[in-house]
């Protein structure tokens, strides 16, 4: 181990390593990077992290990020209120909105359902759903959570709390990605491409 070490740089790297997917090497790359900033840069980089931090809040509807007190999809009146596309993180209703589709409206969980991680239902935005969901306008809910075993156990907590109150509860089709080969794709995806056929 080397007895190198500056102590503000040290801290620096090790604030970049607790974010999500960077490892020591990046986190090296990004703290030294900011230390090549002017300082107004890196009071810009500064600002702008304490800005969202203080800014940035769920909405009070479907609990998305924002800034104001609903969030753009919320405050459009064009969007169809009677439909929820139900989503496990912000960045997914971004995806969505990127296809042009979509004109309903999302409710973001903020995670799943997953008794490994500690993460239970009282966790999640499961009650806001249910709130949205008794006021009579909702005709339907879309589980448009991750394909995996967390994601499809959310959903099915989550379907089994809405059946009872008269709502159509779907699930988002998942199967072959445009432009994948057959004979890659695992059973489950192919059993979900089957069981999700349309017509033509």
């Amino acid at each position: 181990m080397s007895s190198y070490n500056v102590a503000p740089l040290s801290r620096l790297i090790e604030q970049f390593e607790r974010l999500p997917g960077i490892g020591h090497k990046s986190a090296q790359r990004l703290a030294y990077h900011v230390l090549g900033l002017s300082k107004e840069g890196a009071q810009n980089f500064a600002d702008a992290i304490m800005d969202a931090h203080e800014k940035i809040h769920y909405c009070k509807i479907c609990c998305n990020l924002t800034d104001q007190e609903l969030c753009p999809v919320c405050r459009n009146e064009a969007r169809d209120k009677s439909i929820i596309c139900v989503v496990e993180d912000p960045r997914d209703v971004i995806a969505l909105e990127r296809t042009n589709e979509f004109n309903a409206t999302y409710h973001v969980l903020h995670g799943a359902i997953s008794p490994l991680s500690g993460i239970g239902p009282d966790q999640l935005c499961i009650k806001e759903l249910l709130a949205r969901v008794n006021n009579d306008t909702v005709k339907e809910v879309i589980m448009a959570t991750n394909p995996t075993v967390e994601g499809e156990a959310t959903a099915m907590y989550i379907s089994r709390l809405l059946k009872p109150l008269g709502v159509k509860v779907t699930r988002l089709a998942y199967g072959i990605p445009v432009g994948g080969d057959l004979e890659y794709a695992d059973e489950v995806t192919l059993t979900r491409a089957i069981e999700g056929r349309s017509e033509i």
